[in-house]
C-alpha cells in the first residue's frame, strides 16, 4: 500500500485551483468555520478543464486525467485515467462512498463525499478491507451537490477526520455542469476497481490501470445529467487491469467485468432509474461496470478482453 498522504498531494491541487480560479471559473470562499469552498458549476460557468482538476483531486495526487481524440463514432473525445496506485486512489480516494446529511426535507443537505478526505475519518465499511490510513492536517472532499455543506457538516468532517475546520477544502459541482460531468466520467477506472471488488478479486493483486470513456454533453435536467455520465461508461468506457496470480484468474475477471453482464443492460440509465423509482438500490449493481475490459496477467504476460462499445446506446443517451 502507498506511502503517500493523498490529503497532501491533493492539496496541493487544491492550492492550484485555488491560486488559478480565474482561469478555471470556479469561485473560491470561506465558510462559517474557515473551510475552504470551491464552487465550480453553481454560481460560476466553471468547465471542462475544472472538472479535470476535480477529478485529479479525487484521485488524492495518485492518478492522471488527461482529454484526448479518439477519432471513432460522433464522442470524439474521451477522459483517460491512469494510475499507478489504483487501489488507493480509486477506492481509498475517488469512490464517492461517505453519505453526509443534516436535517431533512428540501431544507435538508445530503450529498456523497468523495477524495481524500474519506481516508482519514475511513467511516465506511470499504475500509476495513483497505489497511491505507492517511495521516494529514487538512482535509479535502468533493462532493456531487449544487451547494456548500452547512455548518453541521464541516463540524462532523472536521471532527472525523482529526483536522481543524479551517483546514477542510469542499469542492461541488452540480451533475448539470460541465465540470460536474467530466469529474463523475472520470472514475471509469474507479468502477472498473470498485466493480472487481464486488466480485471479490483480491486487491492487492491489482497492481496497475488506465481507462477511458467518451466526454458525455450536459443536460440542465438533473435524471438525465446523471443518465449520460453513467451510460459514459456503462456503453463507452474501456478500462485495462494489469493483475498479479494465475493468468485464469485474469481471464475470468476480464469475462465477469464488463456492464453487459448486467441483467440492466441494454437501456439508457436514465430510463432504468425511472424504471426502478428513482432507487439507486434496486438497480443491478453489476451495471456499474465500463463496456470493454482488457485484463493482463503481468507474471504470464497473457491479456484477455471481453465486452465492447455500444455506439447506438450512446448516441441514444447523449441525444
Amino acid at each position: 500500500m502507498s506511502n503517500h498522504s493523498i490529503n497532501a498531494l491533493a492539496g496541493q491541487a487544491v492550492e492550484r485551483m485555488v491560486s488559478g480560479a480565474d482561469q478555471l471559473r470556479v469561485l473560491v470562499s470561506k465558510g462559517e468555520l474557515g473551510e475552504t469552498i470551491i464552487d465550480a458549476g453553481k454560481a460560476t460557468r466553471g468547465g471542462i478543464e475544472a472538472g479535470i482538476a476535480i477529478a485529479g483531486i479525487c484521485l488524492g495526487g495518485l492518478g492522471t486525467v488527461t482529454l484526448a481524440a479518439t477519432g471513432a463514432g460522433r464522442w470524439t473525445y474521451e477522459l483517460c485515467v491512469s494510475s499507478c496506485d489504483p487501489v488507493i486512489a480509486c477506492l481509498a480516494s475517488q469512490y464517492a462512498g461517505w453519505a453526509l446529511s443534516h436535517g431533512e426535507g428540501k431544507s435538508g443537505f445530503f450529498a456523497l463525499g468523495s477524495g481524500p478526505g474519506r481516508a482519514l475519518a475511513r467511516k465506511e465499511p470499504l475500509f476495513e478491507e483497505l489497511s491505507y490510513r492517511d495521516q494529514a492536517s487538512r482535509a479535502t472532499l468533493v462532493l456531487e451537490s449544487d451547494r456548500a455543506p452547512p455548518r453541521e457538516v464541516t463540524e462532523k468532517v472536521a471532527n472525523d477526520c482529526g483536522v481543524a475546520a479551517e483546514n477542510v477544502t469542499f469542492i461541488f459541482a452540480p451533475t448539470q455542469s460541465l465540470a460536474g460531468g467530466v469529474q463523475i466520467v472520470a472514475r471509469v477506472l474507479e468502477v472498473a476497481l470498485h466493480k472487481s471488488h464486488e466480485l471479490k478479486f483480491p486487491l492487492e493483486r491489482i497492481v496497475d490501470g488506465v481507462a477511458s470513456a467518451p466526454l458525455s454533453p450536459p443536460h440542465p435536467d438533473f435524471v438525465q445529467a446523471m443518465g449520460r455520465t453513467n451510460d459514459a461508461i456503462i456503453y463507452g468506457g474501456k478500462a485495462h487491469l494489469f493483475v498479479t496470480g494465475p493468468a485464469a484468474d485474469a481471464k475470468a475477471l476480464a469475462e465477469q467485468l464488463p456492464s453487459r453482464t448486467s441483467r440492466d443492460y441494454g437501456r439508457p440509465f436514465a430510463e432504468v432509474f425511472k424504471a426502478n423509482k428513482g432507487d439507486f438500490y434496486k438497480i443491478d449493481p453489476m451495471l456499474f461496470s465500463p463496456a470493454q475490459a482488457s485484463v493482463t496477467a503481468v507474471e504470464s504476460g497473457e491479456t484477455f478482453h471481453a465486452g465492447g462499445i455500444d455506439q447506438k446506446l450512446l448516441d441514444v443517451s447523449f441525444g
